[in-house]
């Protein structure tokens, strides 16, 4: 090693120039890599999408899901597969493990369809297969709204749309709130009765007369030519001129008999932003593209189409990424140019300003090095990988301060320059490697976290190893060349150093000459902190919660409302909300028919916007005066939910009850849902059952109707009339993208029940009314059925009360219900309670990799099993550490954060044991008693332990107070949600490095003599 160092040293031009290369290649990197606020995690779940119209829940579900299911059942690398089969269409999710080859799972599925498709009827849509791509997820949602008509809110979104298409970093615009374009065909049911119209001969006329036929070519003496009828029709002057009717020489054409209007399909829904009608342009960016760039680009662009938008439209931004990346990438940059400053206070007051200046430039070097290199693997900068740098801020100094802090001593000693820093930095490279080494041990395992979650979070033991790899190189090849040309030499401040040497090294002397009373003090420190925190602790959950941007309202109805009558109980909703101060945008919109991730009685969901955090309450009472204002509404179930941070979905607590006889299902999750209510802590209890309601079913006598001349099409087309009408043709007029349906109805004022009973149809006894051979009967309505790995599935979902842990009430539930279950029934726990299952076990055993790793390193650095065991024994004595500091800030145990927070501390407790421990090896060599040489190592190591110690904890101080520092405006932030991320594991990592230095400095001397003394009594 001292000759790679001494060849950087005599080659110091390159060593500089190649320095700076880093330099000016990570400050170009800083600018290019694409930023976000969350990791673009790759979301493991593909889904089958089948559609046949008209088709009844039961159906779907014999017809289409199950001939699916088993098809794909067999696909390697699935999770959990999970369907859904309502009216008129089914569909199969299949959710794999993360980290999955989407192209290959991709691939797979489409074969299973493939095969799957000839067990499916013929007369359903050809099944679609979906990936969910988090890249089509929208940065941008842009709200049009005002006093306009509907017909000119949809078009303009269309013409925007189109328009913001085409910038390059724009992969794909949608539009909420649009509607499908439909031709319709109004007919009086007396014209088609005075006419005789039969409806399969109506059907034969129009598609027969909506043709492109390509006749062939001529060829002749005078040219050749090809010959086409065009008949395809492409306008609403093309669908008057078709024949409905032919009588001899007499056509009647639909212009005689109808009027025609083009229209949209019926509502689903309505949308509205802060009162007015709107519709929403959700954009999303291509994989790699800047969130900031796009959105500005976006922002311009529909700054300059203002001339041409009408008059009385409001723009609104309902979402935008890019002002959240921009507040929380400056409030954690705020954060890292703390940290760097507080370090460089602590070594300038311990080390002097050439020393401080010297190890302060490993620190940009290491930063921008890192940047560098995270670009080049195609990471992007988000939260996850700023936090990162701000944990190591203080972590890349360690090695620099070491190497620095000796080379000062040989400075002093009388080396010059060159000599002084080579043979500091090769002194101590093998400790400072094998150092690194055991942290990096730690982290690594940390890469191959499984699941979504360990996607979301790899980003930081990934940027941790790479920075930590490059603050090595600075440590050991950049610092001594840079040391060596500066010929920095700095007296230190002895006279305060003197005085809290001396008395550290009394009260150290005391220590190692009365070991065991020592040691059983520190055990007694160590169990009354466990005693406290177990007393006083602030409970364990899965995530941190972090004061959202956003919230949204849930308004759930049970009955069999219309589009129109669920619209009218929003509005109720949406007055009482409407003048919230707080709220920069209320985005309000009904639903006709739920999506399958929401609540089967779901109506309408209203999206609110918040003001920045810093101007107003916090979410939680925003939320608390939104419930007070909607309390006495009736009818109504209302959920208040905050915005979700993080890998988590869906409310907390989620169980589904599944059984091989689906009539068993009801009955359990009646008695589970009456026990929670028993237990109590859980709070919006809802579960995906279907609704009570009713369904007309017209039963045809077939018998009847063959009697009559007549079958059940068509009485089924006859009802179509009244429904949603007879689809008679596709035709693409040049304004539309989509082919647009061309539909035969009936008036509005005809489209009800009673009418049902008044249809007549042509037959071959002329026209006959339907009542004659249908009987019209009420009976319960089957909503959307699920399934769970091939079963009938109910789930139960809930979120927790304030002042209540999950797996406290899941454990509780167990004990009253789920272990009471009958032969058939089966229950899985998914949700947040799956996700800290998992993520325990998971760090539990990397936790065993990194202690097995860090073992091997540790035997091959001091070739000495119980050393080792000191070391180690630091890692686990450090934990009431890191209880200490979730006691004092009062911090919960989160499991993904604290767990996290135990892994990282053990490899940076190591650390210093590690040269404490080779430095001891060094005096007894020398022949010093094993007191004598604990002394001399404590006296001689304290000033760089407490350094790389302090500067560690500083570095995480303002994560750990919630502060964020502004030192170019300046400001001072307090509680910034940046900071709510990641209190919990900085609070572990500062408490458990605290008290784990003063475990060094005391207790391991203590344990050295112990041992020596041990050996010594084998000996004799």
């Amino acid at each position: 090693m001292e000759l790679l160092i001494r060849a950087a040293q005599q080659r110091s031009r390159a060593t500089i120039l190649l320095f700076v290369i880093l330099l000016a290649g990570g400050l170009f990197a800083y600018q290019t890599i694409p930023k976000e606020a969350n990791p673009d995690v790759p979301i493991p779940i593909i889904y089958v999408s089948m559609v046949y119209e008209g088709v009844s829940p039961e159906d779907a579900e014999r017809l289409m899901v199950r001939p699916m299911e088993q098809e794909l059942r067999s696909i390697e690398g699935l999770r959990e597969m999970t369907a859904i089969a309502g009216e008129g269409h089914a569909s199969v999710t299949l959710e794999f493990d993360a980290g999955f080859d989407s192209r290959a799972a991709l691939q797979d599925v489409r074969e299973k369809v493939d095969r799957a498709r000839a067990y499916i009827p013929q007369e359903a849509e050809e099944p679609s297969v979906h990936e969910v791509n988090v890249a089509l997820f929208p940065v941008l949602s842009v709200g049009l709204s005002g006093p306009i008509s509907e017909e000119e809110l949809i078009r303009t979104a269309r013409l925007l749309k189109e328009e913001i298409e085409g910038l390059t970093e724009v992969l794909e615009v949608t539009i909420g709130g649009d509607r499908e374009d439909l031709l319709e065909i109004i007919v009086d049911p007396q014209v088609l009765a005075s006419y005789n119209i039969v409806y399969s001969e109506l059907l034969s006329l129009v598609s027969n007369n909506n043709q492109l036929v390509a006749a062939g070519r001529l060829d002749m003496q005078s040219g050749s030519f090809s010959i086409k009828v065009p008949s395809v029709i492409g306008s609403v002057e093309d669908v008057l001129s078709v024949p409905v009717k032919v009588d001899g020489d007499n056509v009647v054409t639909f212009g005689d008999v109808a009027r025609l209007r083009r229209t949209f399909f019926d509502p689903e829904g309505f949308a509205r932003i802060n009162g007015q009608p709107a519709v929403v342009l959700e954009i999303s960016k291509r994989t790699g593209s800047n969130v900031i760039d796009t959105v500005r680009n976006v922002q311009q662009l529909l700054e300059d189409a203002g001339e041409v938008m009408p008059e009385d439209l409001q723009v609104d931004y309902i979402l935008d990424q890019s002002s959240e990346v921009e507040q929380m990438l400056s409030e954690l940059l705020n954060n890292v140019m703390t940290a760097v400053i507080l370090v460089l206070i602590i070594i300038i007051a311990t080390m002097g300003v050439r020393s401080a200046l010297m190890v302060g430039l490993t620190i940009p070097g290491a930063f921008l090095a890192t940047i560098l290199v995270l670009l080049t693997i195609g990471y992007t900068m988000n939260i996850i990988v700023l936090f990162a740098l701000i944990l190591v801020a203080g972590m890349l100094v360690d090695g620099a301060v070491v190497v620095c802090e000796l080379a000062d001593r040989n400075r002093q000693q009388g080396d010059d320059p060159y000599d002084a820093w080579a043979k500091a930095a090769s002194r101590m490279a093998w400790p400072i490697i094998a150092s690194t080494a055991t942290t990096l041990a730690v982290f690594v395992p940390l890469l191959f976290w499984p699941g979504v979650v360990g996607e979301f979070m790899k980003y930081l033991p990934a940027t941790v190893i790479i920075a930590l790899s490059a603050s090595l190189v600075m440590a050991l090849i950049f610092l001594p060349t840079l040391g060596a040309i500066s010929g920095v030499s700095q007296a230190r401040q002895e006279a305060v150093e003197g005085r809290f040497t001396h008395w550290y090294k009394s009260s150290l002397t005391r220590a190692v000459t009365r070991p065991w009373w020592a040691l059983g003090g520190v055990l007694l420190v160590i169990a009354a902190i466990y005693v406290l925190y177990g007393k006083f602790n602030h409970g364990v959950e899965f995530f941190p919660a972090v004061e959202p941007e956003s919230a949204q309202v849930v308004v759930r109805a049970r009955g069999d409302y219309s589009v129109y009558e669920k619209d009218a109980m929003v509005r109720q909703v949406e007055q009482r909300l409407a003048d919230l101060t707080e709220v920069r945008a209320l985005y309000a919109r009904s639903i006709a028919a739920p999506d399958w991730n929401a609540g089967v009685d779901t109506i309408g969901i209203l999206q609110f916007q918040f003001i920045d955090w810093h101007q107003r309450r916090p979410a939680r009472e925003i939320l608390a005066e939104m419930q007070r204002r909607t309390a006495d509404i009736p009818g109504l179930v209302l959920e208040f939910r905050e915005q979700e941070q993080g890998p988590g979905e869906g409310k907390p607590f989620q169980l589904t009850v599944s059984a091989i006889e689906p009539e068993m299902i009801n009955d359990q999750v009646t008695r589970i849902r009456a026990a929670m209510d028993d237990i109590g802590g859980f709070t919006d209890v809802a579960d995906d059952r279907s609704l009570p309601g009713i369904e007309w079913r017209i039963q045809v006598d077939r018998e009847e109707a063959a009697r009559l001349g007549t079958d059940v099409l068509t009485v089924g087309n006859a009802v179509q009339l009244v429904t949603n009408g007879i689809l008679l043709a596709r035709y693409r007029p040049s304004d539309a993208i989509d082919e647009v349906d061309i539909r035969l109805r009936f008036p509005e004022s005809w489209r009800h029940i009673d009418q049902l009973r008044q249809l007549t149809v042509q037959s071959s006894r002329g026209q006959i009314p339907i009542a004659n051979m249908v009987e019209l009967e009420a009976a319960p309505k089957v909503g959307t059925l699920r399934r769970m790995d091939g079963r009938r599935a109910v789930t139960i979902e809930a979120d927790l009360e304030a002042g209540y842990q999950l797996d406290e009430r899941l454990q509780s539930l167990q004990q009253e219900v789920l272990n009471e279950l009958p032969d058939g029934v089966f229950i899985s726990i998914g949700g947040e309670g799956e996700d800290q299952q998992e993520a325990a076990q998971f760090l539990m055993m990397a936790f065993l990799v990194a202690i097995f790793l860090m073992t091997l390193i540790l035997v091959l650095q001091f070739n000495s099993l119980y050393q080792t065991f000191i070391v180690l024994s630091a890692i686990l004595l450090s934990t009431a550490g890191i209880l200490g500091g979730l006691l004092l800030n009062g911090q919960s145990f989160g499991i993904v954060m604290v767990g996290m927070g135990i892994i990282a501390l053990a490899g940076i407790v190591v650390n210093n044991n590690i040269v404490l421990i080779d430095t001891y090896n060094e005096f007894r060599g020398q022949g010093k008693s094993a007191v004598e040489a604990a002394i001399e190592t404590g006296t001689l190591r304290l000033r760089p332990v407490l350094l790389t110690a302090i500067t560690t904890i500083l570095g995480l101080m303002p994560m750990v107070l919630g502060v964020n520092v502004n030192l170019l405006e300046p400001s001072l932030g307090i509680d910034a949600p940046s900071t709510q991320w990641w209190t919990q594991l900085s609070s572990a990592i500062a408490g458990g490095l605290a008290f784990a230095t003063v475990l060094t400095l005391l207790l391991t001397p203590v344990l050295l003599v112990l041992g020596a003394r041990f050996k010594e009594r084998i000996r004799h």
